[in-house]
């Protein structure tokens, strides 16, 4: 019997681990289809149009890439572009996030050592799509911290195809978000690893997980104060252990030290509001580390006594930093926090102070609908994974509560910080998916006839161990009393331990089980609900999500229209202008006239000087004259504005022109807005008022556009222009795109003053008395 028992329990355990094994392999196999999918569904951009970078932004990383790969990193660390911000510049090396350029870089270093000669615009277009496939595997590591294998693949899967993380890492979409999400979800599964584990070696690299991020995206302040926040609230709620101090201490010291390393950070690790809870939770981890190892080492009455004296020191060393904080904080004009971040804090502020900020329009607070749009049926698996976090609750259940908590407030308030919130509502989602079909299935697996037996025999396997064991110490027990106690009563009471198991585990599966028509209508909608998801999102990143902004197409009754009018444009200023000339536009158009044209911007999308870009928004808020006087004592030789009132492009700049007086407005005092404005409303037909007729970006906006189709009719405001026949007298037209999309003006040479005097000066009296009355010209700006 004892052989046959030993070789039945050898047997099971290695089934077992068969199964153990098997497991991991298809969950390895799961993975790389997730992988696959990534990267696959993101492709529609490259298959539907072509291989070519996306948006403003991504093309100022695309030719910062270009300089690191042909000039190496330390020409990179100091290059002084004077290609932007004319006259100003840039120093490119200590004003930009480095991880997108550095990553691409490597990998472009990379495939060219293993003689793939990929270009670096190939590299980076496909950059976005690689690492979402990363950032899958790193919601898979994450979500598994928390609640198991299950409910890390189902969140990888979720978070594969979600449309809101889709629209910022489609193939091209080289911006900096396209490596910035795997490095927030790989730093915050560190944590949580470490936070599970203890391990120093963890933590080592949640400390590097944490640097690349910083190197990648200003969005790092959300990971220095979300970990603190779940470290003040694992002290207040009594679950502090060593696990959490190995876990926060090492980030805070090795990661202040990493970041201050970055040149666009530097010193604002450590002197801005934004680090200021990192180290105050700092102090207090160090405060109740050292009063649990008092306790621990003093009886409770010299306990008490040191008690009193770390908690007063612990004060007196608070109230200092306080106040040290409070100098340094008070001495700055925004006490400390950036524009930006003030506007989380306070959506208002952006629009009351800081219109450039607020003109930007995924500065945004997001609607109901795009939510709907961003993160679809995974709105509606939130609070059900927010509740299965709290079932048991545990040190990183509580962390993904408190990410998906703030990340819904800052997501209220910015719709670009929707892209923070589908990593957290995708690890709920999963949580939620998961825990949801565990307990169908098992309640369908329990009550089907075909399954219930082999329910019943695992069950029986599960504590036939405990029924042997205590079998065999009640038999030692007769042995040693009496071998002739055989009544019914002892029969009974050797029964009763073998049938105890077997009732408790039944007892506790049926608790857990639903009715067999419930459960199967429950999995049905749940695969339905799934299957609306896939569609929706795989519509998301065929349709919303893959047309490149530089290249727009419209489907009409006569098919598919394309409009290449951007690269028309920058093409033609790229031939036919000189080198050296400057290019005014507004600063959306910084970034591609400068990478695409090649030529001198005044402004782009950086938008690090106020002023300058205020400077810009004056010129094409002024008058034909005044403004031509702006741009020639800026050395400009041509403007570019872009123009959608014929074939119905929004985004236009007469949409935008209102954010041009704003911010044009707030330093130079004369530009008022209601000056352009009607009765409050803003009007570009026969009602507009003659301020808004005679400025300078309707002129260049609508000159010769009653050529068209003889009415002047807009489609985008849907309504005739106010001022048909428009001469300029300062400027002349060079080229206008196709579609006429894209306009280009060059300014006209000033007059030869010295011609005009002599055929007015006949006398040298009148000469005096002319230049009395009109004095030297001067630049008012």
């Amino acid at each position: 019997m004892a052989v046959t028992d030993a070789a039945n329990g050898g047997g099971g355990t290695t089934t077992t681990s068969i199964r153990h094994a098997f497991g991991n392999v298809l969950a390895l196999f799961i993975l790389l289809l997730i992988g696959v999918l990534a990267f696959s569904i993101r492709l529609f951009s490259v298959i539907k149009y072509e291989s070519v970078i996306h948006e403003f932004d991504p093309y100022f990383n695309y030719r910062v890439t270009q300089f690191l790969t042909k000039n190496g990193i330390y020409d990179f660390w100091n290059w002084f572009d004077d290609r932007t911000w004319y006259p100003l510049g840039r120093v490119i090396g200590g004003t930009v996030y480095p991880g997108l350029t550095l990553t691409a870089g490597t990998l472009w270093w990379l495939l060219n050592s293993l003689n793939i000669p990929l270009s670096v615009e190939t590299v980076c277009v496909f950059t976005a799509p690689i690492f979402s496939a990363f950032a899958s595997w790193a919601t898979y590591l994450l979500t598994k911290e928390v609640k198991g294998t299950g409910a890390g693949l189902t969140a990888a899967v979720i978070l594969a195809m979600v449309p809101s993380y889709i629209s910022r890492s489609v193939a091209g979409s080289y911006d900096n978000e396209a490596v910035a999400i795997f490095a927030l979800i790989f730093t915050f599964y560190l944590y949580i690893k470490t936070l599970n584990t203890g391990s120093l070696f963890y933590a080592t690299l949640n400390s590097i997980a944490y640097f690349y991020m910083v190197c990648s995206w200003g969005g790092y302040t959300f990971i220095i104060n979300l970990i603190p926040m779940h470290v003040l609230l694992c002290i207040v709620t009594g679950r502090y252990s060593p696990r959490l101090y190995i876990a926060y201490a090492p980030l805070v010291i090795l990661g202040t030290l990493l970041a201050a390393l970055v040149p666009v950070v530097g010193f604002n690790a450590v002197m801005t509001s934004e680090h200021f809870a990192s180290f105050l939770v700092f102090i207090i981890i160090h405060v109740v580390a050292l009063v649990y190892y008092i306790k621990g080492i003093l009886s409770p009455k010299m306990f008490r006594v040191a008690m009193a004296l770390v908690v007063s020191l612990g004060l007196a060393v608070c109230c200092a930093m306080i106040a040290v904080l409070i100098a340094v904080v008070a001495s700055s004009p925004t006490k400390g926090w950036s524009g930006r971040s003030l506007s989380l804090l306070d959506p208002t502020y952006a629009s009351k102070y800081i219109p450039i900020i607020a003109s930007v329009s995924e500065h945004q607070p997001p609607t109901w609908p795009s939510y709907f749009m961003d993160i679809n049926v995974l709105a509606f698996l939130v609070p059900a994974g927010i509740i299965a976090c709290f079932s048991p609750l545990s040190d990183a259940s509580s962390f993904v509560v408190l990410y998906i908590v703030t990340s819904v407030y800052f997501s209220g308030v910015m719709v670009r910080l929707m892209l923070v919130l589908a990593p957290a509502a995708c690890i709920m989602s999963g949580i939620a998916l998961s825990q949801a079909f565990d307990v169908f299935t098992r309640s369908i697996k329990f009550q089907l006839p075909s399954l219930s037996d082999g329910s019943h025999a695992d069950a029986g396997d599960a504590s036939s161990e405990s029924v042997v064991h205590n079998d065999t110490v009640k038999a030692d027990k007769s042995e040693d009393t009496s071998k002739e106690r055989t009544s019914k009563k002892s029969r009974k009471k050797e029964k009763e331990p073998v049938e105890k198991p077997l009732s408790k585990s039944q007892i506790k599966k049926r608790l857990l089980v639903l009715p067999l028509e419930t459960s199967i209508i429950a999995i049905l909608l749940l695969v339905l609900l799934g299957a609306f998801y896939v569609v929706h999102s795989v519509w998301a990143a065929a349709e919303a999500y893959s047309a490149p902004s530089i290249v727009l197409t419209s489907h009409t009754h006569d098919g598919l229209h394309v409009f290449d009018d951007f690269r028309e444009a920058y093409a033609w200023l790229s031939h036919n202008t000189e080198v050296d000339d400057k290019v005014a536009s507004w600063w959306d158009y910084g970034y591609q006239t400068t990478a695409m044209a090649n030529r001198t911007v005044i402004v782009d999308n950086n938008t690090w000087n106020n002023t300058h870009i205020a400077t810009v928004g004056t010129a094409m808020s002024s008058p034909e004259k005044a403004a031509w006087e702006i741009f020639n004592s800026l050395d400009v030789k041509y403007v570019l504005v872009v123009f959608g009132g014929l074939v119905g492009y929004p985004s236009d700049d007469i949409n935008k022109f209102l954010w041009m007086v704003r911010i044009g407005g707030g330093v130079f005092p004369h530009i008022k807005e209601p000056d352009y404005l009607r009765d409050g409303q803003y009007r570009i037909d026969s009602m507009a008022t003659p301020t808004m007729l005679n400025c300078l970006m309707y002129k260049l906006s609508y000159y010769r556009f009653v050529e068209t189709d003889g009415k002047a009719f807009d489609r985008v405001r849907r309504t005739e222009i106010g001022k048909k026949h428009i001469k300029l007298t300062h400027f002349e037209e060079v080229f206008t795109t196709h579609h006429w999309m894209v306009r280009i003006y060059k300014l006209k040479p000033p007059k030869n003053r010295i011609r005009g005097k002599a055929k007015k000066s006949k006398s040298k009296a009148s000469s005096k008395t002319t230049s009395k009355r009109k004095g030297p010209k001067r630049n008012p700006f």
